[in-house]
């Protein structure tokens, strides 16, 4: 029978030994917010692949990430003698291997400003990321934000406000159809939901459209099935 979409397909290989084409290499699913963002890409993608999760902050964990990543970071991707390692290098690789699943928008400016977007959250946003660090099972409620943490809410709500207004037309992401973009904003929108981030109505739709894909929500009950906690990013 075969495998759904984004699900793991093993066929044998040598006796007796099965394999999978692709093995993507994660941190903790509730805590790893640049795992959930590669694991999305490779989701949509449609590739047969298993994961191996490797519980971060430990005593064991860099040494069992260098293992199979040359930067001691997760997540990275392995497709035969081939290791890609980093979030977007991870989304750029498998959008060349899989163009028909339409990762990126098709027209050249759409296109053009998904990525300027995505290399802005893949580089930026360093107070929201310090005080906000993604953990799925929490809830805190509205707290308030320090106002670096809020300049940063505001850039980036400003960044979806642009994408939508030019490129989504009536539908829910930030190019009209789900894309890379989307996954590289996916745990910004997990943390406004844990940190109840009042946001302005069109924000708060697409927060809710992201969180509801049907990704996000495997990715999620996942993540809560954890037993790890990680002290220093509960909150």
């Amino acid at each position: 029978m075969p495998a759904g979409r984004g699900q793991s397909r093993e066929f044998w290989r040598g006796a007796g030994r099965r394999v999978a084409e692709f093995t993507l290499i994660l941190g903790n699913k509730n805590y790893s917010s640049w795992s959930l963002r590669a694991w999305l890409v490779v989701k949509q993608a449609g590739l047969d692949f298993e994961e191996l999760v490797i519980p971060l902050y430990n005593q064991t964990h860099k040494a069992e990430i260098l293992r199979h990543s040359p930067s001691g970071k997760v997540p990275c991707l392995k497709h035969g003698e081939t290791i890609v390692w980093e979030s977007l290098a991870i989304a750029e690789y498998v959008n060349e291997l899989k163009p028909e699943a339409g990762l990126w928008p098709a027209e050249p400016a759409a296109r053009a400003l998904a990525r300027s977007v995505s290399a802005e959250m893949h580089a930026g946003f360093a107070q929201l990321r310090k005080h906000m660090p993604m953990n799925l099972r929490a809830s805190t409620g509205d707290r308030g934000l320090a106002s670096a943490v809020q300049e940063d809410v505001n850039r980036i709500t400003a960044l979806w406000r642009d994408c939508r207004r030019r490129h989504a037309g009536y539908k829910p992401y930030l190019f009209g159809e789900v894309s890379i973009a989307d996954f590289m904003y996916a745990p910004v929108a997990a943390r406004f939901q844990t940190y109840g981030v009042a946001l302005d109505g069109d924000a708060q739709d697409y927060v809710t459209a992201v969180l509801e894909l049907a990704a996000m929500q495997e990715w999620t009950e996942a993540a809560k099935r954890e037993p790890w906690i990680i002290p220093e990013l509960e909150v």
